[in-house]
Order: C-alpha cells, then sequence, then structure tokens
C-alpha cells in the first residue's frame, strides 16, 4: 500500500511542474504554438480585413480629392423659329468646358487625403495589435483550460484509489462507514468537476478558431505550455517606448494634420476658380471654332458666414483634436504603469506559489497519504491535503496564465509584440 501511495504522490508531483499525459481523442488536432496561432489570426482575421478594406477605401477618396473634374460637353440648338422645332433651328452649338479649381486647393485635398491614408493605416496597426494581444490571451486561456482538465482527472483518479483504499480497511474493521460514504462524495465532486472542465477546453478552443478566421469547431491542441515569462524591463523604459510607439498617437497626429490642412483650404473659399471652353457653331450660317478662357471668382459679400461657419468649425476642430492629445498622452502613460503593475504583479504570484505554496501543498500531502497509509490519520485529513494540493495545483495555473496575459496587455499598452519586453535592453 506504501508504494501505490508513493506512486500516486509522484504523478501528482509531475502533473503540479506542468507535465501533460497525451489525450488520444486529441490525435488529429491542429497542434499551434504561440507564435503561429498569433500569426494565423494575423493573416485571417476577418476583423483585419475590415481595416484593410477602410484603408484601401481611404486610398480612393484621396485620388477622388485630387482628381481634375471632368470636362462638360454641350450641345445646343438655338434661334429656332417655334417651339421644338429642332429642324429649322438657326445655329447648332457645340462646346466643351473644363472648369479647374484654384491650384493650391489640390494641393490641400491631397494633404488631407494623405493624412486620411495615414490615419487609417495607423488604426490598422493598431488592431493588428490588439489582435495579436487578444490572441495570446485565448491561448492563454486554452492552455489553463486544459491544465484544470489534466488536474481534475488526476484528482479523480486519486478519489478512486481512496475510495478502493478505504473500502478495504472498512472491510477489514479499521475505518468507520463514515469514511467510506467520504470518498464516494469526493470521487462524485472530482468527476463532476472534470465534466465542467471540458466545457471550457471548448469553449476556449472555439474562441482561438474565431480569432484565427478558422471555422468555430475546428479541434486545436496547443503545442506550448504554461510558463513563468522572463523579468520585465523598467518601467521608465516602458514609458518612453509607449510615447513613440503607440499608434493612437500616429493616428491622431494624422488627425490633426488633416484637420489643418482643413481650415486652410476652407479659408481658400474666396480664391477663383479656372474655366477654359472651346465652342463652334454648325449653323447654316456657322463660323469656324471659338475659344475663351476666364475665371469664377466668388464675391464674399457674406464674409462672416465662412468665419464663422466652416472655418470656424475646423478651428475648434484643431484645438480639439490638440487637447485630445494630450489627453491621450496621460491616458498611455496610465495604461503603460497599470499594465506593468498588473504584469509585475501577476509574475511575482507565479514565482511565489511555485517556490512557497506547491512545496508545502506536496509535503503535506504526502505526510497524509503515508500517515494513512499506516492507520495514523483519518479520511478528513487526506482529502483535505489533496484538496489543498489540488487548489495549489490550481492557482499556479491561473497565476502563469495571468502573468503572460498581463505581459500581453503591457506590450499592447506600449504598442509593440511581446518579444520586445526584454530586460536590460537599450532604449
Amino acid at each position: 500500500m506504501q508504494n501505490i501511495t508513493a506512486a500516486l504522490a509522484v504523478a501528482c508531483y509531475a502533473t503540479a511542474i506542468g507535465a501533460q499525459t497525451p489525450d488520444p481523442a486529441r490525435a488529429d488536432s491542429v497542434v499551434l504554438t504561440r507564435r503561429a496561432a498569433i500569426s494565423a489570426a494575423l493573416s485571417n482575421n476577418p476583423q483585419l480585413e475590415v481595416g484593410r478594406e477602410q484603408t484601401a477605401q481611404a486610398r480612393a477618396r484621396r485620388v477622388s480629392g485630387v482628381a481634375i473634374p471632368d470636362p462638360i460637353l454641350t450641345y445646343s440648338l438655338d434661334n429656332e423659329p417655334g417651339f421644338l422645332q429642332l429642324g429649322s433651328a438657326g445655329q447648332r452649338n457645340a462646346s466643351v468646358t473644363l472648369a479647374v479649381p484654384f491650384p493650391d486647393k489640390f494641393r490641400l485635398r491631397n494633404s488631407i487625403g494623405t493624412a486620411d491614408v495615414r490615419s487609417f493605416e495607423s488604426g490598422y496597426s493598431a488592431l493588428r495589435q490588439q489582435i495579436a494581444a487578444q490572441t495570446s490571451r485565448s491561448y492563454d486561456v486554452l492552455l489553463v483550460a486544459i491544465k484544470h482538465r489534466e488536474d481534475f482527472k488526476l484528482t479523480r483518479d486519486l478519489a478512486a484509489d481512496f475510495l478502493k483504499k478505504t473500502q478495504a480497511r472498512f472491510e477489514g474493521g479499521t475505518v468507520a462507514k463514515l469514511d467510506v460514504i467520504r470518498a464516494r462524495v469526493a470521487l462524485a465532486q472530482a468527476e463532476n468537476d472534470l465534466i465542467a472542465s471540458e466545457r471550457d477546453v471548448s469553449v476556449a478552443a472555439d474562441a482561438i478558431d474565431r480569432l484565427m478566421g478558422r471555422p468555430v469547431g475546428t479541434p486545436v491542441h496547443p503545442a506550448d505550455t504554461l510558463a513563468i515569462p522572463p523579468p520585465l524591463p523598467t518601467v521608465g523604459l516602458l514609458l518612453s517606448d509607449a510615447l513613440r510607439d503607440r499608434p493612437e498617437l500616429a493616428q491622431l497626429s494624422s488627425d490633426r494634420a488633416s484637420a489643418h490642412a482643413t481650415t486652410t483650404l476652407a479659408r481658400e473659399y474666396w480664391l477663383p476658380d479656372l474655366a477654359v471652353s472651346a465652342q463652334r457653331d454648325y449653323g447654316p450660317e456657322g463660323s469656324g471654332a471659338l475659344f475663351s478662357a476666364g475665371f469664377a471668382l466668388p464675391f464674399p459679400l457674406f464674409h462672416w458666414s465662412h468665419v464663422r461657419g466652416e472655418i470656424a468649425e475646423s478651428q475648434h476642430r484643431e484645438r480639439e483634436l490638440k487637447a485630445t492629445n494630450r489627453d491621450l498622452e496621460a491616458q498611455i502613460a496610465q495604461d503603460v504603469r497599470a499594465a506593468y503593475a498588473s504584469a509585475s504583479t501577476a509574475l511575482r504570484q507565479a514565482v511565489y506559489l511555485r517556490d512557497e505554496l506547491l512545496p508545502s501543498a506536496r509535503e503535506a500531502y504526502r505526510v497524509a497519504t503515508v500517515s494513512y497509509s499506516l492507520g495514523g490519520s483519518s479520511a478528513l485529513d487526506v482529502l483535505a491535503a489533496q484538496r489543498d494540493l489540488i487548489d495549489a495545483q490550481t492557482q499556479f495555473a491561473d497565476a502563469l496564465a495571468a502573468a503572460n496575459s498581463a505581459r500581453a496587455d503591457l506590450a499592447l499598452a506600449i504598442g509593440q509584440p511581446p518579444e520586445a519586453l526584454v530586460p536590460g535592453r537599450a532604449p
């Protein structure tokens, strides 16, 4: 009996440090590393396709904004002796007119269109970072769900073996019937936890499928394991990186450039547009081709309506974006500090659970099982030690997932991939 107890304890230790038992049911699953899952999401996620199409729309709008207006072809029948007596018209005039806006307006519209494109490009970069961080977090959720399922399988096996030993001791007259009932309750609880864990694994795998743009329900088996991430760089270095690399700042900078060009364009309402035309009379007494050139000059009689209207609106938009930029910089600093605190705390908790809680829980379980085998402890002591060990393993798995997810959130807060969080690197 002592040999059986020792073997069970060794199996429990292996599970606590992350050993995984192959599951034949997942033999046909798609095996993915974290990096491969993120790469697939960045290639196939439908949200990114939306972002690419929106950027393409912005490029098309820029082309339309700087395009020269199409010429206008006009043909008229004049000097008719009666209403709609087209065949008796004295003049048959054909003309082509090309109206060209003031040249500087093309430059400003190009500036507006280019800034719009850059804004969408920055938004697309931010979306890619969000998808990458979300995929990394979902990958951790799947890892911890699988780890919990394996822990619950071990719990069920331990509870079943304990029930056998307790039943044998009851039949030998060394324990009470109550111990057998408690062992059966523990086994039933372990079975129920295992059933619930299957649902968690399925939900986590479906989330990964959706992020990667695959049919939901495609089997997934992660190739990576939960591990404690490396130490973090200093928060000061991360703050400077965030103020340099966050796509939201680049997007807002493009919006400000667009608003400034819009204000300048609104102030040029009084500049003349050019018009060039050619016409010819094909009537009986028609003349040769005639050409004309001119310009259309607005008469700013209601100057105040422009100053207080579109010009004022655009100026206020510039001031709004300037204030938004100040608030965004403060928000980014707050995001980085909050994400750094979460990542640092999660890392410390994972290390503490690995070095302090897990060894103590393993030793308590070993002592309880050996003592019970020798008749020196009760079934309650063994069940309590078993629950404490499983709880410690569950906490450790959750802590590992939290540490990795918090690291992904910190990378998102500074606008960089998680692998950029290397301690001791130069700014």
